[in-house]
């Protein structure tokens, strides 16, 4: 029986072994133009090669992301600082910029943030737009940490390595590079940057603390707050824990990777 297929289905792609979600965002003819549920990626498919999801598989995904946004959390004890541990003790956690390319998984990144109880502030901005606009931002928010992303891809695989061969990878290095500018300490400003199948030795090149992709995968959606966060509850006095950082992820080491960082949460007492 043929399948009849809308706006707003939640489908997969036979030729990729159904391995991606997607809503359907676009009908035109008989192609789909499809956007990742939870992976930030963007794609268009003949409606023949596609496959709608059940519910049941979508809810289990859904779990799935609950569980990695519950693991991000403050730490439960503060090496060297366990007497200031008391009812009156508080924490305030690093301040995050998110800078996102697309307006959906921002709104997501903003809701991970209000669960893990950290600063953020997060707003919509075009790739090709960052590197204008980041620094400006940087400027009035001070934030000790900034997020750069949106999507990206591997548009050339013969010039997988050189930035032409991407999507946006060169409008995240150009952004990079403009922080850099204004603070070029890895330490007093920690930057994420990329999305999926970001060139990621360009960006740790120019100056990111942490990047996608090492592997040229597809990261999922909330990737680069799980990083934030993480980075925004470590105590200033720790490094970040990078393999407990990545592990929290979806996509792990393959999606992003990262340099030595320090963290940024600072306890206080109040009494």
């Amino acid at each position: 029986m043929e399948v009849k297929f809308k706006v707003g289905d939640i489908v997969a792609r036979k030729s990729y072994a159904l391995d991606t979600m997607f809503k359907i965002e676009k009908l035109e003819h008989d192609i789909a133009q499809l956007k990742g549920v939870f992976f930030r990626f963007n794609a268009d498919s003949p409606i023949t090669d596609l496959a709608l999801v059940s519910p049941h598989d979508v809810r289990a995904a859904e779990v799935e992301e609950k569980e990695k946004i519950e693991n991000i959390k403050p730490p439960e004890s503060l090496a060297g600082m366990r007497q200031l541990r008391k009812e009156s003790d508080f924490y305030i956690s690093g301040r995050i910029l998110h800078v996102d390319g697309d307006d959906e998984y921002l709104e997501r990144s903003a809701k991970l943030y209000e669960h893990a109880n950290v600063y953020a502030t997060t707003i919509f901005v075009k790739e090709p737009l960052m590197a204008e606009k980041v620094p400006e931002l940087v400027k009035q928010l001070r934030p000790n940490i900034v997020v750069i992303t949106g999507h990206d891809a591997v548009e050339d695989q013969a010039l997988i390595d050189q930035l032409e061969g991407y999507r946006s990878s060169k409008f995240f290095v150009a952004t990079v590079n403009e922080l850099r500018k204004l603070e070029p300490s890895l330490d007093y400003l920690i930057i994420i940057a990329g999305a999926c199948q970001s060139h990621f030795e360009a960006l740790i090149g120019s100056g990111a603390n942490f990047a996608s992709s090492p592997k040229r995968i597809n990261i999922h959606a909330l990737d680069p707050a799980i990083v934030a966060a993480s980075i925004a509850l470590t105590p200033y006095e720790d490094e970040v824990d990078l393999k407990e950082a990545l592990e929290k992820t979806v996509t792990k080491i393959a999606g992003i990777g990262g340099l030595q960082t320090k963290g940024t949460l600072r306890y206080g007492l109040k009494s």
